[in-house]
């Protein structure tokens, strides 16, 4: 384990530590030093907007404004059919159990878009990026639109680290995934043991480190529609950042997590608790021989379910009736057809620390899926 040390006043500093997440240049790692620290925003930005002529500056400036809480949201009937013809009229808003009223509404599906793809990269993945870098290929193809959206690529094993930022260039996304796995792969006496737990930096899948740094460090400094996408068994080992700060951090960046449970049985992590039958979209795979003890039995499909649930975003899992080139399409479908919504909260209900969203729509028989709540800054 790095040795870490606390600096600046109580409470809850986070420590200083290192992170191999650079730009990827060929064949080799840039080491950066983050210091990584909780970072309060405010409730959050309204929605970019084409007609406005000018904006004011961004900077350092301290006001008692009540900021307008925005929300991507998503509509589908009880078939999972995706319903795209509602009004501002339709919804219904409330925070903390009072009803809000909603000032902007808009189909903003031609919003410029963020994208951000994290690849599990460890042990326990090396037999499906083969698969994933396919389908992540054809997914930035189609799914990207030259000049106007951006995508950025990060893999974690025992280490997070971005292989290409943010860029519109299709040419150098589609590089980088073919660099998917090779840096941990190559290193000597790198990468998991034989139980997929990492014997490198005292962890093995770095999963909600690389989701907080995504939101941190990349995805907090944009606007408009931002989203990652996890390809990973859900299974973290080593993290300095626990779950629920990794899941805080996108809240606070307005950024919804799409999760695709992706795991291969012969790893030993199919046989564990909460997969659900573990399936996965090659055949031939049989039942892991290796076991956790009872009580170190990470739950992937819940802890990936979560982050999903609590971002606004949506878990999927492959399997032979859903491949992961569908997965794709289900989400590229979903990211083009998508409400806005903002509202400014009362000044009673603005208060700093979380806030619980509650949106639905009139309409029988709909189902909503928008974030669960956002962190209104001091």
């Amino acid at each position: 384990m790095p040795q870490m040390s606390i600096t600046g006043p109580k409470p809850r500093q986070r420590p200083e530590w290192q992170y191999h997440f650079g730009t990827h240049k060929p064949r080799g790692w840039t080491r950066l030093w983050l210091l990584l620290s909780v970072v309060l925003l405010p409730l959050g930005e309204a929605p970019p907007r084409s007609q406005q002529s000018s904006q004011a500056p961004q900077g350092p400036t301290i006001s008692v404004d009540i900021k307008m809480v925005s929300m991507l949201a998503t509509v589908r009937d009880k078939h999972g059919l995706l319903i795209r013809n509602l009004t501002k009229d339709d919804f219904v808003v409330e925070q903390d159990g009072h009803p809000q009223t909603i000032t902007y509404f808009a189909q903003d599906s031609n919003l410029p878009l963020s994208l951000g793809l994290l690849v599990d990269t460890s042990m326990s993945q090396r037999r499906l990026l083969d698969q994933e870098r396919r389908a992540s290929h054809a997914f930035i193809d189609h799914a990207l639109r030259e000049d106007k959206d951006k995508a950025f690529v990060i893999q974690f094993a025992y280490e997070v680290e971005l292989l290409q930022d943010l860029t519109s260039s299709r040419q150098k996304l589609e590089a980088s995934l073919e660099q998917l796995g090779a840096p941990e792969f190559s290193q000597t006496g790198a990468g998991d043991d034989s139980n997929g737990r990492g014997s490198h930096h005292g962890g093995g899948t770095l999963l909600y480190d690389a989701v907080y740094l995504a939101s941190n460090e990349l995805m907090k400094k944009k606007r408009g529609r931002k989203a990652l996408i996890i390809l990973s068994d859900g299974v973290d080992r080593g993290s300095k950042e626990t779950l629920q700060d990794s899941i805080e951090t996108a809240q606070r960046a307005d950024t919804l997590v799409y999760s695709i449970l992706f795991a291969d049985k012969d790893e030993g992590y199919g046989s564990r608790g909460g997969y659900g039958g573990g399936h996965v979209g090659s055949g031939g795979m049989g039942g892991g021989h290796r076991h956790y003890p009872q009580e170190s039995r990470p739950d992937g499909k819940k802890v990936l379910e979560q982050i999903s649930r609590e971002t606004g975003g949506r878990y999927f899992e492959v399997s032979k009736k859903e491949t992961i080139d569908q997965i794709y399409t289900a989400i590229d479908e979903e990211l083009r057809n998508q409400y806005s919504l903002g509202y400014t909260p009362d000044k009673v209900d603005a208060a700093p620390g979380y806030h619980k969203i509650h949106l639905t729509v009139k309409q029988k028989d709909l189902v909503v899926q928008t974030r669960e709540g956002y962190y209104a800054g001091r």
